[in-house]
């Protein structure tokens, strides 16, 4: 027989057993009960602004969950330093706002160095998405030590005296490099089929409730952009000729069915400087892993292009997809509002309306005389 003290224990436990269990399955209960609530109660609070003590609850409108249907094998790309930092938060919160809230695609940052502490916590807070941080090898980002420095330290100097944009940096010349050719064999894109690029301090404009993404898988587009324009031929006076080299010697690469009328006027005999501006990107991995590409891309890399002129990765993509894709597997974005200063695509008409585009649609690059969407248009005339 239990004696009365074993009553007491039996029941006291009892009632602290229910207090933890109302605690955490009702929430108002949980709140009256707690310490910092009964010390008010009894001795009064402590005088605070009224902002202080929060908005209640029940104000708040539930979040809707994101949508269960299909989602491409795909992933938001951002190769940024910790510097960069105001300028990713900017293009991160518009990329949720737009169209990533709710399609929750996950985000990869690359970075040549490790990302700061704050620079985690602070994108990490945008978005429920999943998000790694990857770093780059070192063999992949700095100049080679096959590069003759003298020669492309005297090509630096030129293109200062030029006055050519980016022409006296080295870590630019990385940047295009890596772009070009490496980004996507990065270990943390291995288990990615598609990706979505994007760069500090961009701006979209347009709400997107499509899925670009689930749209290039299921239509087998492998390149996406927004703007096109001419590239500036001082930084690559011989990419062309090392991209005829590279096709007479590997003509059984070459896509029958080409863009080449983007990017020559001529049938390939000359360049004319047209590429999609690669600061926006929505691509096939597999693409830029599969033979042809890779072929090209080592083939350049060997002519030493990147750092004795300053070939970028926009032209080098461009020229990749023109060649080596379908022309229709390159895919205009027509319906996403970008801006990368100093230039900017703004839906017009009906599409502006349907996205509640934000750019004013008198400001748009499209069919400026420094555009190439024209040829673009040309190719399915």
């Amino acid at each position: 027989m239990m004696t009365p003290m074993r009553y007491v224990v039996l029941v006291l436990a009892i009632i602290i057993s229910l207090h933890f269990i109302l605690s955490f399955s009702h929430e108002e209960y949980g709140r009256a009960t707690s310490l910092s609530h009964l010390s008010e109660q009894f001795g009064g609070s402590k005088p605070h602004p009224p902002y202080e003590d929060g908005v209640p609850e029940d104000y708040y409108v539930p979040s809707t969950p994101p949508p269960q249907g299909r989602r491409a094998n795909a992933t938001f790309v951002l190769l940024a330093r910790n510097g960069d930092l105001n300028g990713v938060v900017m293009s991160m919160k518009q990329v949720e706002d737009r169209f990533n809230k709710e399609f929750q695609y996950p985000y990869v940052f690359l970075n040549e160095e490790p990302f700061s502490d704050e620079f985690k916590e602070r994108v990490q807070t945008l978005t429920d998405s999943k998000i790694e941080f990857g770093l780059i090898p070192k063999e992949q980002w700095v100049q080679p030590q096959w590069i003759d420095e003298n020669r492309a330290s005297e090509a630096r100097k030129d293109m200062i005296e030029k006055n050519v944009i980016y022409g006296g940096s080295v870590p630019y010349r990385n940047m295009c490099r890596f772009n070009s050719g490496f980004f996507y064999r990065h270990e943390l894109l291995a288990k990615y089929k598609y990706y979505w690029r994007v760069e500090p301090d961009v701006n979209f404009f347009c709400d997107l409730h499509y899925d670009p993404l689930l749209l290039m898988q299921d239509q087998k587009k492998v390149y996406g952009f927004t703007i096109s324009l001419y590239e500036y031929p001082a930084t690559i006076p011989t990419l062309w000729d090392a991209t005829k080299e590279f096709i007479n010697a590997n003509p059984d690469l070459v896509e029958p069915d080409n863009a080449m009328r983007f990017i020559s006027d001529d049938g390939g005999e000359t360049y004319n400087n047209c590429h999609f501006w690669s600061n926006f990107e929505i691509g096939d991995l597999d693409f830029w892993r599969g033979e042809a590409y890779s072929k090209y891309f080592d083939f350049l890399d060997e002519k030493g292009g990147f750092y004795y002129e300053r070939w970028g990765d926009a032209p080098v993509h461009s020229i990749g997809a023109a060649l080596f894709a379908k022309k229709d597997q390159i895919h205009f974005f027509n319906d996403i509002g970008y801006r990368h200063n100093p230039f900017q695509h703004c839906p017009q008409g009906e599409l502006h309306k349907k996205g509640k585009c934000w750019c004013n649609p008198k400001e748009n690059f499209d069919y400026e005389w420094y555009s190439c969407l024209k040829r673009y248009d040309n190719l399915f005339a």
